[in-house]
């Protein structure tokens, strides 16, 4: 693949609900943390993927807000997977120029875990290739509800006014400022809903949904969906499309 052309063809932000880890173990009698294991190795394919035909920023839902309602058990097999794969792919980030970002309330989680993605984060804010955000915790509604709030201090000390308040001022106080808007949207498992994944920046998402589950959800698969993305008109309420000469470079893909 000529990486180079295809970097200028690609969305720019690529955001996945990974969505049937569990159901995919089931169908197999395996333990549901079977399927979140597979999924975890998927998860590296599809990073890896992007980084190299040249997306700039993929966000991987991996832990929502609400998931904390499932047994105590699968949630620490889901804490234990995300501090193995902390540890086997942070010399992989670091070498692949990747910066990892994460979004949402981690509070809850393990301490050490939480030391583990503050300290990696800090290594890679300065990475200039692939911006890997992780949503941990997350909740799109939460979000902005914290962004309100440190507007809404903001306002209370005097540092702005409401009149000074405009797009961009929400964009700057969400919990990654500045986060580029969602290109595209992808949810594995057949499910046809967003689950309260990022809402603000999905205004004009390009939005797709596949029967396929999160562990089977392979490069294939991928670059069948960009090449879908690629045939869309996306007008943002205008009338002329742009350019929809694009991604002729995954034609050549693996």
């Amino acid at each position: 693949m000529d990486t180079t052309k295809a970097k200028d063809e690609l969305p720019n932000h690529v955001g996945i609900i990974m969505d049937g880890n569990g159901r995919w173990a089931q169908q197999r009698f395996l333990p549901r943390i079977v399927g979140h294991n597979k999924g975890a190795d998927r998860a590296k394919e599809i990073i890896e993927h992007a980084s190299q035909i040249g997306i700039s920023t993929l966000t991987l839902f991996a832990f929502s807000n609400e998931n904390w309602k499932r047994p105590t058990m699968e949630i620490s097999g889901l804490m234990n997977i995300l501090k193995r794969y902390l540890e086997k792919e942070s010399a992989r980030l670091i070498e692949n120029n990747i910066k990892l970002s994460v979004m949402g309330d981690i509070t809850r989680f393990p301490e050490p875990l939480v030391e583990q993605i503050l300290e990696l984060q800090k290594i890679t804010k300065d990475s200039k290739g692939m911006n890997l955000v992780i949503a941990l915790g997350y909740s799109g509604q939460s979000d902005i509800l914290r962004m309100t709030q440190r507007i809404a201090q903001k306002v209370q000390s005097g540092e702005l006014s409401p009149e000074e308040i405009e797009n961009s001022t929400l964009e700057k106080n969400f919990d990654i400022p500045l986060l580029s808007q969602l290109d595209m949207v992808i949810r594995t498992s057949g499910e046809f809903r967003i689950s309260n994944f990022i809402l603000w920046h999905m205004a004009y998402a390009e939005l797709f949904f596949t029967p396929c589950l999160w562990p089977d959800f392979d490069i294939h698969h991928f670059n069948e969906l960009l090449q879908n993305y690629s045939q869309r008109k996306r007008t943002f309420g205008g009338l002329v499309p742009k350019s929809q000469n694009r991604m002729s470079a995954l034609n050549s893909s693996v």
